[in-house]
């Protein structure tokens, strides 16, 4: 993403569009930092603060802006055709390759992170076919998505093996199928259903979101989405009595075994939910998958870009820094993995505040004095090359 032009007042609509989209994904990444440090049960045993906020949502803002910032750099509120197409399809998938490299080799080190990218590489693959569709059809095509895929794999899950619970790394690669298997159904953000956030992404980055009535159409839908989609799961497992068909059902087999029920539908899954029963699909839990999940988490993320979009013409200054670390998400997600398996692990005094701080003490200068981060740089280059092999190629005439 390119730096802002100037403040509030001198900002043109593109650029205030980026400004806030930034600013929203550079609070998906203190949110996701967040979860990788602070505890998720405080003293008592209740769920702390932090993973009632940004448990699940953070990462499903990042997926959700993954397909906004796609469907920004392959035409906007124009989807591509022909040449232009081929080269936005050239450019994604150089992309998902850079993400896959340094996705494995932080998938080697002894984080304790779920390691993300990989997943997200797949997911970028997965983005192809739909980079020249419209939001008209995009948006409805997500949320279908978030209803449909978890059932499917709910259904195909219990003929698998078990998710190992390893992030991908490089000796995954000795064994590609159970790698695509992991990445694709069974892993901690299975691209099956993460695609409802790729779709839906793709689907308001078609929108014209410089419109402050497309901001302020995504921000309300956003939250009558979140809203419905959590009470309505709220009321199948309390009124509805579903609580007690998961807790006769249990979960043998998952982490999710050793909690309380009432704990388990309230703290954070591990990608997919048991399929003991169907009626798991009923939860709204961070990183289950489930439908409700999905739908709910959608809505926080629309929320979220929503309401950055709109301060953006009030307040850009405030939002300078967050978006700062938005701009390039990729290199400081990046740090920190690394950080925490070194230098700044969980167990130093105040280790999240230390993260957020060095990510913004980073990335404020940086991105006013160069621009794009160090691996942004890299994938756009990649982008770009594998975009060129394309639009420089002589047209073939018939």
């Amino acid at each position: 993403m390119s730096a802002p032009e100037g403040a509030a007042t001198t900002l043109h609509a593109p650029s205030r569009r980026l400004l806030g989209v930034d600013a929203a994904r550079g609070i998906a990444l203190i949110g996701m930092m967040a979860i990788h440090i602070l505890p998720m049960l405080t003293a008592d045993g209740s769920v702390s603060t932090a993973y009632r906020i940004a448990s699940g949502r953070s990462a499903a803002l990042f997926a959700v802006l993954a397909g906004v910032g796609l469907a920004l750099a392959s035409g906007g509120t124009t989807p591509p055709r022909g040449r232009r197409l081929a080269a936005a399809a050239a450019g994604t998938l150089a992309r998902a390759g850079v993400l896959l490299l340094v996705g494995l080799q932080l998938g080697g080190l002894r984080s304790g992170v779920a390691v993300i990218l990989v997943f997200y590489a797949l997911l970028f693959v997965v983005a192809v076919p739909f980079l020249a569709l419209p939001a008209r059809v995009l948006l409805p095509l997500g949320a279908g998505w978030a209803v449909l895929a978890p059932v499917l794999s709910q259904a195909i899950r219990p003929f698998m093996p078990m998710q190992s619970f390893d992030s991908p790394a490089p000796q995954a690669l000795a064994n590609p199928v159970d790698l695509l298997r992991e990445v694709a159904i069974t892993g901690y953000y299975p691209v099956l259903t993460w695609t409802a956030y790729l779709l839906a992404g793709l689907g308001i980055g078609r929108l014209a979101l410089g419109n402050p009535r497309v901001q302020r159409a995504v921000l309300l839908t956003g939250a009558a989405l979140a809203v419905g989609a959590w009470s309505a799961s709220w009321w199948l497992l309390h009124p509805g009595g579903v609580l007690q068909e998961l807790e006769a059902a249990g979960a043998a087999g998952t982490p999710l075994a050793d909690r309380a029920i009432e704990t388990a539908v309230t703290t954070s899954f591990y990608g997919t939910t048991p399929t003991s029963t169907w009626w798991w699909l009923a939860v709204a839990a961070p990183h289950s998958g489930s439908p409700f999940d999905l739908l709910h988490t959608i809505g926080t993320s629309c929320v979220v870009l929503g309401a950055m979009l709109m301060l953006t013409r009030v307040a850009a200054p405030l939002l300078l820094p967050f978006a700062a670390v938005g701009s390039m998400t990729f290199t400081l997600y990046t740090l920190h993995v690394v950080l925490l398996s070194t230098a700044l692990p969980r167990t130093v005094p105040d280790a999240f505040l230390w993260h957020v701080l060095i990510a913004m003490a980073i990335a404020v200068p940086w991105r006013g004095l160069v621009g794009r981060g160090p691996l942004e740089a890299l994938a756009a280059f990649a982008s770009r090359s594998a975009a060129g092999l394309v639009t420089d190629r002589p047209a073939i005439r018939r």
